[in-house]
């Protein structure tokens, strides 16, 4: 079988939208979908239900609940997307230890922003930025408040500072545009300064013109291998938080690396990936490496 998108699902809101949008790239792209729900081992002295905890965790009858609730929402799944190949599985590991491993054979992770059991917290916690910082394939992230289908939401926006990592994320960010038929947008921010040396009398408007050029120059080969697909670029001085959460709202998709210099220096290892990660108004795809499976 293809590989799969894979979809963190624990049957709360927040992987109901995870798995929806999971659902709708697949409809575009015909790849498989594969929901996984991962059992959080309970720690000794931590059960706090009527008599004794169980025997072993989880029980017979949580595992049966567990395994119903998955094959509910794959033939909910294939009921709603006829001819697309949706499974279900169930991990006894921990959810990032659990999704990272099977990562390693996905196209990409979808994660919804809230979770319960296996993915409570899971966009302000471990497991969001344990998967973005390892995980095998990009990570896409679906935010509450993510809108549906809106015309002004045109466009894939992507964050880009030049760096390797940048340029992995502007290369999903087109290659996905094509199948979808949406505009690119790539947005370098630019916050007034450098932390390379300059000389003092630096004329800042010949800066700002330079790191415009530096984003002309780096959609140069972009635009040569996708003629018919509109690929956009422009400097934006502010915080690259600011900058980024704006761009979502007029965004079907953000995509960003998971590291870079410049204004998104450290972008997935503290406050400016969670405050990302909090506010965006789109679904996030954070690119850290691009699926290549096993062998």
């Amino acid at each position: 079988m293809d590989r799969p998108i894979l979809v963190g699902y624990d049957g709360s809101e927040g992987a109901t939208r995870a798995l929806d949008w999971a659902l709708d790239e697949a409809g575009r792209t015909g790849e498989p979908v594969q929901l996984a729900y991962a059992f959080e081992w309970m720690a000794a002295g931590t059960w706090i239900g009527p008599g004794p905890g169980p025997g072993t965790w989880p029980d017979e009858t949580t595992r049966r609940a567990v395994e119903g609730m998955v094959a509910a929402a794959v033939d909910q799944s294939v009921a709603s997307h006829p001819g697309l190949d949706v499974r279900g599985e169930v991990l006894e590991s921990p959810a990032s230890m659990g999704l990272r491993e099977r990562s390693a054979d996905a196209t990409m992770v979808v994660l919804g922003s809230r979770g319960h059991g296996g993915f409570t917290g899971l966009l302000a916690g471990s497991t969001t930025i344990a998967m973005s910082t390892h995980a095998h394939c990009p990570v896409v992230v679906v935010p509450s408040g993510a809108a549906g289908a809106d015309p002004a939401r045109s466009r894939i926006v992507v964050g880009t500072d030049g760096s390797p990592y940048a340029q992995l994320a502007l290369g999903w960010a087109i290659e996905r545009a094509a199948r979808r038929g949406a505009p690119v947008h790539a947005v370098r921010v630019w916050t007034g300064s450098t932390t390379r040396w300059r000389p003092a009398e630096s004329d800042p408007n010949e800066m700002s013109r330079a790191e415009q050029d530096a984003v002309d120059q780096q959609l140069v080969d972009c635009r040569r291998r996708f003629p018919d697909l509109s690929i956009t670029g422009e400097v934006v001085a502010g915080h690259p938080v600011e900058v980024l959460v704006e761009a979502s709202r007029r965004a079907q998709l953000l995509v960003v690396g998971s590291r870079g210099r410049g204004g998104f220096r450290g972008l997935l290892l503290g406050s400016v990936s969670q405050q990302v990660l909090h506010h965006t108004e789109c679904p996030t795809v954070v690119v850290r490496e691009l699926a290549t499976g096993r062998g």
